[in-house]
């Protein structure tokens, strides 16, 4: 195993609201684990869950401020499903979506900021601007984990739209990667 996902999900202040089936602190140990076995982490988080502007700023400053940056850090955007405690949440302003995904590019330069859960109900201007922004990699395919996800034609329209280019890998590097990262295509925003 070469990735590890293993979102920290919000501020350690608002996650007490949200998670009651293990601490804050118990994400990070993980984290720490993880990153010791010599395995690359992927953290992030979900926003507009009802956290304040705070919470998003206190959530990616705790990213930042690990021993080593994620590797790959999503950006979540709460797919509200029918029967659980977050189906009535208030969408969260979508140039604050952007702004998240703009100070997540900043204090991590090189990591693969992805757009991740959410992408389905983003019109393709917020998409682009999230790319414009600093994400330079999105979960391709039909479905994540829980959620779907955009249809593979829709968003190769996108990055033709864009003038995005799928990330190049060389032969002897995709062998090595394992199935995550076969499943899991990186582009490059910022490669013109």
């Amino acid at each position: 195993m070469d990735y590890y996902n293993h979102n920290i999900d919000t501020s350690r202040e608002y996650y007490k609201k949200i998670i009651s089936t293990r601490s804050f602190d118990d994400r990070l140990d993980t984290l720490s684990h993880v990153r010791d076995a010599g395995i690359k982490v992927c953290s992030g988080g979900i926003v507009g869950m009802g956290e304040q502007a705070e919470d998003r700023i206190a959530f990616l400053r705790e990213l930042a401020n690990l021993p080593e940056h994620p590797d790959s850090v999503p950006i979540n955007n709460l797919v509200k499903i029918k029967g659980t405690p977050l189906e009535n949440a208030d969408d969260i302003e979508p140039f604050d979506f952007i702004r998240m995904v703009a100070v997540a590019r900043i204090l991590m330069p090189y990591s693969h900021v992805r757009l991740s859960a959410g992408r389905e109900a983003m019109n393709e201007q917020m998409q682009a601007l999230c790319f414009f922004a600093g994400a330079n990699s999105i979960f391709y395919g039909e479905k994540l984990l829980t959620t779907s996800n955009p249809l593979e034609n829709e968003d190769l329209a996108l990055f033709n739209k864009l003038g995005i280019r799928p990330e190049e890998r060389s032969f002897e590097h995709a062998q090595r990667e394992n199935l995550f990262e076969q499943a899991h295509v990186y582009y490059d925003a910022t490669n013109q």
